[in-house]
């Protein structure tokens, strides 16, 4: 059985990839259709912190789904009012936004992001 240091390694390196090909001219656009990175400083590290997430479109922003939510933590820093978030690359630009997440019954988590016009 891997161990949470090995996870955590495994995790870092995918992240590392997905910026990297988010950065791409070409395969980024295909890929910001459904994946933008977020910056977002840490409530008890004040921290600044830059991770890919997949998003969908709603009708003020876009909606993070976190799957495995008990085993991340970022979200955490907007459970409550929420908190500050830079969406980067969504449509070409970054945009700042105010993120809240939000856990259903049923144990699943997401991120609502209002963005700022």
């Amino acid at each position: 059985m891997p161990s949470r240091m090995s996870d955590s390694v495994f995790v870092r390196t995918v992240n590392a990839v997905a910026v990297a090909l988010l950065d791409a001219p070409v395969v980024g656009r295909v890929l910001g259709r459904g994946l933008v990175k977020i910056r977002y400083v840490g409530r008890r590290s004040g921290q600044t912190f830059e991770l890919p997430v997949g998003y969908r479109r709603c009708a003020d922003g876009i909606v993070i789904g976190v799957a495995a939510p008990d085993a991340k933590t970022w979200w955490r820093n907007f459970l409550g009012d929420g908190g500050p978030i830079t969406v980067l690359g969504l449509d070409r630009r970054d945009r700042i936004a105010h993120a809240v997440a939000d856990r259903d019954p049923q144990g699943r988590v997401s991120v609502r992001v209002s963005l700022t016009r």
